[in-house]
């Protein structure tokens, strides 16, 4: 009976159609979340204009979202959930409790909440919350708009689903993938996912303003719509996963019970410190970076609106856009996993012809979001190369110090090079394509190198629990520094809100007039902290021989694996 159980989770966890399917399945459901999590980020000045959020008021609402997993230690029960709980459960309740913070917050910004008693209620409370305000930690203050309170609520709620989520994925993909091509799945299903900020930046912009009426709540219901697809995806995986522990036999890790004495093991580990503020920091440069980065192109660049009327400024150039970014995606991905020469060569050629082409429609459209974008495009493309890379020849840790100057590079060139540029139609927006394609292509560096290294720092019962701290670690920077952004803005453009207050600046006017440098050389300063902690991580690896610099698939693993899947094809094909 062993054997044949042996046999079949040999068989099973070998087949390819399985776990990337799974892959898909967990991929796509990340690709909707992270839609939400920008959805506001492109309209910025749509908040200012529209709904009376100044830069602090916006950067506290979007720091929101990880107040809770920070200060209330969501993020610490979500990994003990996932730990007792399994990825089943824990991926079905991130869903719902992501569609329940998304509705909080779509509601916030609709007409319908500007003509409530709520509105009255957040106007004349939590202005001043004890203890919080005095540790200068408080997720609102006095002054801020009810609007932004109330949607800052719906945030924090949003942010626990999420980032459950993020953990969950983690752990599923280290279940279907260990021993295999992990660092590939996890680098594939992160380049999949971040193509739901080129989605963001495109359709929610053109939602906002769709018939040429300003609605920002049209764009939050399009992230809201989003969610709940996500949330079939969790549940399709549900079924999935538990067929296939059935006819493997496994159980579920929730049997396998969690002590706390457990983090024990994970916090006195050197290499786990410095992979977590490693971790911080890099995210703590791109993700606040995002959500303000479609405005800073906008205080940038000399950008020319389309004729009303137009082609380029109609609704269709928008989905014909999407469409070639697409393209470009599922033609990068070809490139990279088709084992034919002329395939590889022809998916390569269209994925670069089709990125020329969707960085020109971009420039056409004359709109930040479209050429902000173009973000997540080349790290689809180079993402599953280095995941690969890493599986098959290591130099996870190597890879980390290469994406920290190419992080530093980034924010310099968008605080002193592009301002440089206004006034050049055409070399600013050369400049911002180049630099956000570098960027993107550093961010990938994190998910093909960093999370796969996890496995090689703790035990695999406990795994759960390790991704949580991280992601508790990594939210302190995700928390701090889209406020950090707002009030530096504010504080070193004083100019802005003086003219709008003597009305000789209008509210439209005064959102896309700041000056980045500061909160860009803020970040920049980030990328140099990620750099020297990148170098000791490379030392420590060295004298604990974690294997951060060694291959994920051993060649004797790899060639077992290929004989063990040519097996089981043979076998199925007799049955």
């Amino acid at each position: 009976m062993s054997t044949n159980t042996t046999s079949a989770i040999q068989a099973l966890s070998d087949k390819a159609w399985a776990r990337w399917t799974a892959l898909g399945l967990l991929a796509f459901a990340m690709f909707c979340s992270y839609i939400f999590m920008d959805i506001l980020s492109p309209i910025k000045d749509l908040m200012q204009s529209e709904c009376g959020w100044d830069s602090t008021a916006f950067g506290t609402m979007q720091g929101s979202e990880t107040f809770l997993n920070v200060f209330i230690f969501f993020l610490i029960f979500a990994g003990i959930i996932l730990d007792k709980m399994g990825v089943r459960f824990t991926a079905v309740l991130s869903g719902a409790v992501m569609i329940v913070g998304a509705a909080i917050n779509w509601y916030a910004v609709t007409p319908y909440f500007l003509d409530s008693s709520l509105k009255v209620w957040f106007t004349e409370h939590l202005n001043y919350i004890p203890v919080f305000d005095e540790l200068g930690i408080s997720p609102f203050y006095k002054g801020m708009p009810a609007s932004a309170k109330f949607a800052a609520v719906g945030f924090m709620i949003f942010g626990c689903g999420v980032e459950m989520a993020g953990i969950t994925v983690s752990r599923g993909i280290v279940k279907w993938f260990k021993g295999r091509e992990m660092a590939l799945a996890m680098g594939s299903e992160m380049a999949l996912a971040r193509l739901g900020v080129a989605t963001c930046m495109i359709f929610s912009p053109m939602f906002a303003t769709l018939g040429d009426v300003v609605d920002v709540s049209r764009a939050v219901a399009f992230g809201l719509v989003l969610l709940m697809i996500a949330l079939i995806m969790f549940i399709v995986y549900f079924f999935m996963d538990k067929k296939l522990d059935s006819q493997t036999h496994a159980e579920e890790e929730k049997d396998d019970p969690f002590r706390l004495k457990d983090l024990g093991k994970i916090l006195t580990s050197s290499g786990f410190w410095i992979v977590a503020l490693l971790c911080v920091l890099y995210y703590s440069a791109i993700f606040p970076f995002q959500k303000y980065a479609v405005n800073m192109l906008q205080c940038n660049l000399t950008l020319i609106e389309p004729e009303t009327g137009s082609f380029w400024a109609s609704g269709t150039v928008t989905v014909i856009q999407y469409v070639i970014m697409i393209i470009v995606a599922v033609a990068a991905f070809m490139s990279n996993f088709s084992k034919i020469m002329s395939v590889k060569l022809v998916a390569l050629a269209v994925a670069i012809i089709g990125l020329i082409g969707y960085c020109y429609m971009g420039y056409m459209r004359q709109s930040a979001s479209a050429i902000f974008a173009v973000f997540p495009l080349l790290a689809v493309g180079i993402t599953p190369i280095l995941g690969k890379y890493v599986d098959y020849k290591g130099k996870a840790a190597s890879m980390l110090v290469v994406g920290a100057l190419l992080l530093i590079a980034c924010h310099l060139t968008f605080a002193f090079i592009l301002p440089m540029f206004k006034g050049s139609a055409v070399g600013g927006v050369v400049v911002a394509y180049l630099t956000i394609l570098v960027l993107g292509a550093s961010f990938s560096l994190v998910p093909a190198s960093l999370w796969p290294s996890v496995p090689k720092l703790v035990d695999a019962k406990i795994i759960g629990s390790a991704y949580a701290l991280i992601f508790w670690i990594q939210n302190i920077g995700l928390w701090l520094f889209p406020m950090l952004i707002g009030k530096v803005l504010d504080g070193t453009n004083p100019q802005i809100a003086q003219a709008v207050a003597d009305g000789t600046m209008t509210e439209e006017v005064a959102s896309v007039s700041y000056n980045y440098t500061w909160p860009l050389v803020m970040l920049a300063c980030l990328g140099v902290a990620a750099l020297i902690l990148g170098l000791v991580l490379k030392v420590i690896d060295r004298r604990k021989h974690y294997g951060l610099e060694e291959p994920n698939v051993k060649p004797e693993e790899a060639k077992k694996a290929e004989i063990t899947t040519d097996e089981a094809e043979i076998e199925g094909n007799l049955i």
